[in-house]
C-alpha cells in the first residue's frame, strides 16, 4: 500500500496544472520520460505506432492533441497509483539542473512539494551537487532531523570546507535508507574534524593513527578549562570525565562502524541495524564535532 496518498499526488498534479509550471522543464517530453522510463518498451495507445515514443510524438509534436499534463493521467505510468518511490523520484527529476535550469524556480518547486507531502510524512531533500546545482531525493521523514539540520548549520558556520558539508549531506540522507552508510559516515565526520584542527594548529598528524589517537591529540591541543575560575584543578578534573564520556561515544561510533558501518565487507547474511541506531551515531558525532570547534576557534 502506497504512503504518499492520491489525495497528495492530485494537489501536487493540480498545482501545476493551475500554475502552468510544466513537468518536463526545458526538455521534450521523451527526452525528460526517457530518463526515468524504457519508453521502447511501454506500448504504444496508437495502433499505428509499436511503442510509447511513436505515439508520444504523434500527439504532443505532430498532432498535438493531447492535453498538456496528459502523463499525470497515462496509466502506462500510473503516477497517481505508481508506488512511492516511483512517485517521488518522478519530482526529484522534476528538480534536476539538466530538466530546470531556473533556480528560484526549483527552490519554489522544491517547497511547494514538501508542503504537500508532508501531510504524509514525505520529504524531498538534498542528496549532493553537481555544477553547485541540487540533485535530490525522496524519503519517508525522519524524526529528529531538525537537531540534525540544527547541527549541519552550526558545523557550516566553522568550517566552509564542501567535504565537511558533503558528509553531513551523506549522514543526513542515509539515515533512514542506508543506516550502514551513516554510521561509517558519522566515525568519518570526526576524524575529519580532528584532522582540520590539528591541522590549523600547524600540528603533525600520523595517516596511522586511529580514531581515539586521533581525538587524543586533538583535545591535547585545545585548552578546555574555562580560563579565570576557581578552583581550575578541580574544574579539569571534571572536565576530564566529561571527556572521558566523549571518548566513549567515539569509540562506541567506531565500533558500530567497524562491525555493522559501510567500511567492511560483509557475509551475505549479514543484517545491519536500523536508521535509530543511525540517528545515535549521528547525533554523537554531530555534537562533538560542534563541541571540538566552538573550543578551536575559541582557543585559537
Amino acid at each position: 500500500m502506497n504512503k504518499v496518498s492520491d489525495i497528495t499526488r492530485r494537489d501536487i498534479f493540480d498545482t501545476l496544472t493551475i500554475e502552468g509550471i510544466s513537468w518536463n522543464g526545458r526538455l521534450d517530453e521523451t527526452d525528460f520520460l526517457s530518463r526515468l522510463y524504457d519508453l521502447s518498451k511501454m506500448p504504444s495507445n496508437d495502433g499505428k505506432f509499436k511503442n510509447a515514443i511513436g505515439d508520444i510524438w504523434q500527439h504532443r509534436v505532430n498532432n498535438f492533441d493531447w492535453e498538456i499534463n496528459w502523463v499525470f493521467s497515462d496509466a502506462r505510468f500510473n503516477l497517481l497509483h505508481c508506488d512511492d518511490a516511483s512517485f517521488l523520484q518522478f519530482l526529484c527529476e522534476m528538480l534536476h539542473p539538466i530538466v530546470r535550469n531556473d533556480t528560484t524556480q526549483v527552490s519554489k518547486l522544491h517547497q511547494m512539494f514538501n508542503e504537500y507531502l508532508a501531510k504524509d510524512n514525505f520529504e524531498i531533500v538534498e542528496k549532493t551537487r553537481i555544477s553547485d546545482r541540487p540533485i535530490f531525493i525522496g524519503r519517508y521523514k525522519l524524526l529528529g532531523k531538525s537537531s540534525i539540520q540544527k547541527s549541519k548549520k552550526e558545523i557550516a558556520n566553522f568550517l566552509s570546507d564542501e567535504y565537511v558539508i558533503k558528509q553531513i549531506n551523506i549522514m543526513e540522507s542515509a539515515i533512514e535508507n542506508s543506516p550502514e552508510l551513516a554510521i561509517g559516515t558519522a566515525k568519518e565526520l570526526i576524524e575529519t574534524i580532528c584532522h582540520t584542527i590539528l591541522i590549523e594548529r600547524k600540528i603533525e598528524t600520523d595517516k596511522n593513527w586511529d580514531l581515539l589517537q586521533l581525538l587524543k591529540q586533538t583535545t591535547k591541543q585545545l585548552n578546555l578549562t574555562p580560563e579565570g575560575i576557581p578552583d581550575e584543578a578541580k574544574a579539569s578534573k571534571t572536565i576530564k570525565s566529561i571527556l572521558g564520556s566523549l571518548t566513549t561515544v567515539v569509540q562506541g561510533i567506531g565500533e558500530l562502524r567497524n562491525q555493522y558501518g559501510s567500511g567492511h565487507g560483509k557475509k551475505a547474511t549479514f543484517k545491519g541495524l536500523t536508521s535509530r541506531h543511525a540517528k545515535l551515531s549521528v547525533g554523537a558525532s554531530s555534537t562533538l564535532a560542534i563541541f571540538l570547534l566552538e573550543t578551536h576557534k575559541t582557543r585559537t
